[in-house]
């Protein structure tokens, strides 16, 4: 395996309800150190599937996913060790209400990582002010608007310094002009050369920090190309149409 892949993800298949499904239909990709891989496609095309069974959120019915070139959908393999290294980021922001926002940060540091605790608030703190909310250390999240929560989702992710970042729609749950503040962390990473996998509808967002962006359609992958090549220059009839529907 190329030392420059992080994920190497083989012949994947999903399926529900024996069979009658296909939410992954063979899927293979590599998703290579530092790049920002940018999974676009209608509902229902395997998109978000697809990203869950990269941290084994989902079971792959068949197939194999090398993560450092380990394969997790090995049994034998501890998942939870991989999935220390691995940020994700759901739609939902997943915060715990009852606990303040650092709390939230420092709670799997700690408990995982073993950090002491002056070691992960001090992280913690140091996230959030890159993100602009070190004043939001002792809210709680229920005081948040939904873009705020989703950045401080995406800095929670980084306290256990992840080799790799999985962002399910981040924005779709979010008010309109709150989108444009999540984005604008997310690019930030990736200007910073942390490798992301991305499932997204913002388009625009594809075109201007995707190095790489995967059409994917009834479960499989139809087209992947650099962002300028596949909005510019869609091979597959499946693509122009889809296209001609979002931009």
């Amino acid at each position: 395996m190329n030392d420059n892949v992080l994920i190497s993800v083989n012949n994947v298949k999903k399926y529900y309800n024996n069979g009658k499904i296909k939410a992954l239909d063979g899927v293979s990709a590599d998703i290579k150190k530092g790049e920002v891989v940018v999974v676009i496609g209608p509902s229902g095309s395997g998109k978000s599937t697809f990203l869950r069974c990269l941290n084994l959120l989902e079971v792959p019915t068949d197939g194999h996913i090398l993560f450092e070139g380990v394969d997790i959908t090995d049994p034998k393999t501890n998942i939870n060790l991989h999935r220390r290294k691995m940020g994700m980021v759901f739609q939902q922001f997943n915060l715990f209400p009852h606990m303040t926002i650092l709390k939230n940060m420092t709670l799997a540091p700690m408990k995982l990582l073993k950090k002491p605790k002056e070691e992960a608030e001090a992280q913690a703190l140091q996230l959030l002010k890159r993100v602009g909310l070190e004043d939001r250390a002792n809210a709680y999240p229920s005081q948040l608007s939904g873009g705020q929560k989703q950045r401080i989702a995406i800095v929670r992710a980084l306290c256990m310094n992840p080799d790799v970042m999985l962002f399910d729609e981040p924005t779709s749950a979010l008010d309109p002009e709150m989108v444009g503040e999540v984005l604008d962390v997310m690019k930030q990473l990736a200007d910073e050369g942390m490798t992301m996998v991305v499932v997204t509808h913002e388009m625009g967002f594809a075109k201007e920090v995707g190095s790489r962006v995967i059409f994917m359609d009834g479960g499989k992958i139809i087209e992947e190309n650099t962002p300028e090549e596949l909005f510019g220059n869609p091979q597959s009839e499946r693509l122009k149409g889809f296209l001609a529907k979002v931009l």
